[in-house]
């Protein structure tokens, strides 16, 4: 027991240090996590294979075969040209592309994946705010939370979604009709929220405007057959995305076929494409799930699930509430994805025993753990892929700039879900 303790504290303090140290951003995240986890091993928390074994590589590979697909479609200048036609469908006007790039950003990643989605459209963001001569972190923000809240809304928007799905057998459909029906319109009111937030920091010239709006955005497409190829590829792999369940792959296999593909088909020096792939968020998020897998070694996450659990005594509304905002304070510090790997089995047990209903529950679980993760720069892994592209850009985005203005945010989102699975499945 001792043993036990001693290996809890100790993970405990790591983690929580890691996490300071994160949040005080004198130190690079990246040597951060990696350091924190390089200590879990080290200090025998958990051994090198289970350490290793903590790793989400589908989540990593998902990541890497994604970016390397970006990064061919880049070369085609599709991103320019789409950056143009939204500045001329806004008229120039910065706070209502803000407001289009979001809400695009947020149906899109209902109907593909959270991180591919930020992807794809933050290139588009970050050239749109290059013409137009403004900073584009108020158009990073606003589409990373659009991101998390669209993808909340179906099975496939983001993988604790697809956990639970696939433990409780639960469609693509089941989860349109019971989460879409409110993440939609949280979706345009988070939109307006980031847009009166940000309405005083966005303006431009009518100079760079007419600039822009002069531009013939048929002259940024720089290959117009090797753009051909690579939406082909991307439709393909967009269908498999949707189709994952039935063809019984998972997410990252789809995205590393579509990857490999269009890597052949486009004749683009392997070289030149991996270099440019965020290596810096791919090892983070490596450091970031040892870190994860140590305070899960040691119960602390399993403690936390019990805790709330035992608190509620079995009553299904204080549970059903318990649950969603546990999930979702606790999803924007710790990774979403261990947190509801953790529940899964929690809460099918109670359902064993105690013989309550339990879809109220994993609606909960579903909206607590994918909406909490916008709390923070670290919530979610769209978060931090945006962060990672935008300092690649030269633009920092840092955890206290993000989270006074999405941890509010995010907590109006749980608030107004709380009301809804009240009235929805408790009355």
């Amino acid at each position: 027991m001792e043993g036990i303790t001693y290996q809890l504290i100790l993970s405990a303090v790591i983690f929580v240090g890691a996490y300071a140290l994160i949040i005080w951003d004198k130190i690079d995240r990246t040597i951060v996590a990696l350091t924190g986890a390089t200590l879990m091993i080290v200090l025998r928390i958990v051994d090198q294979e289970s350490a290793f074994g903590y790793i989400d590589f589908n989540t990593i590979g998902l990541l890497i075969s994604m970016m390397i697909i970006v990064m061919v479609i880049k070369r085609t200048g599709l991103f320019e040209f789409l950056a143009v036609r939204t500045v001329k469908a806004a008229k120039g006007e910065p706070i209502v592309i803000l407001i289009l790039l979001s809400l695009i950003t947020g149906f899109v990643s209902a109907f593909l994946d959270n991180v591919t989605t930020i992807l794809l459209i933050l290139p588009i963001t970050l050239s749109v705010a290059k013409d137009l001569k403004v900073n584009p972190v108020p158009f990073i923000i606003s589409s990373v939370f659009a991101s998390n809240v669209g993808g909340t809304g179906t099975l496939i928007g983001d993988p604790p979604n697809i956990m639970i799905g696939s433990a409780v057998g639960l469609t693509f459909m089941d989860f349109l009709r019971n989460l879409g029906v409110i993440i939609f319109p949280l979706l345009f009111l988070t939109t307006f929220v980031f847009a009166l937030l940000y309405r005083k920091q966005l303006f431009t010239t009518d100079e760079c405007k007419a600039k822009v709006m002069a531009v013939d955005e048929k002259e940024c497409i720089k290959n117009i057959g090797l753009l051909r190829k690579s939406l082909a590829v991307l439709a393909l792999t967009v269908v498999g995305f949707i189709l994952h369940g039935m063809l019984h792959y998972e997410s990252a296999t789809i995205a590393l076929v579509g990857a490999v593909i269009l890597l052949f088909l486009s004749g683009e020096h392997i070289e030149g494409i991996l270099k440019e792939v965020e290596w810096k968020t791919i090892f983070f998020f490596g450091g970031l799930f040892v870190m994860v897998g140590g305070i899960q070694e040691t119960g602390i996450i399993k403690m936390i699930a019990e805790g709330v659990l035992g608190l509620t005594h079995g009553d299904i509304v204080m549970t059903t509430l318990a649950i969603l905002w546990v999930s979702a304070i606790a999803s924007a510090f710790v990774d979403n994805i261990p947190f509801v790997a953790t529940m899964i089995p929690m809460i099918k047990d109670m359902g064993d025993l105690s013989g309550m209903p339990l879809e109220p529950l994993w609606w909960a679980l579903a909206l607590g753990a994918c909406l909490g993760g916008n709390g923070t720069i670290i919530g979610a892994s769209a978060n931090v892929v945006a962060t990672g592209m935008a300092e690649e850009a030269g633009y920092k985005i840092t955890f206290g700039q993000y989270f006074k203005l999405a941890f509010p945010t995010m907590i109006l989102t749980i608030v107004i879900c709380t009301v809804y699975v009240y009235f929805a499945y408790l009355v």
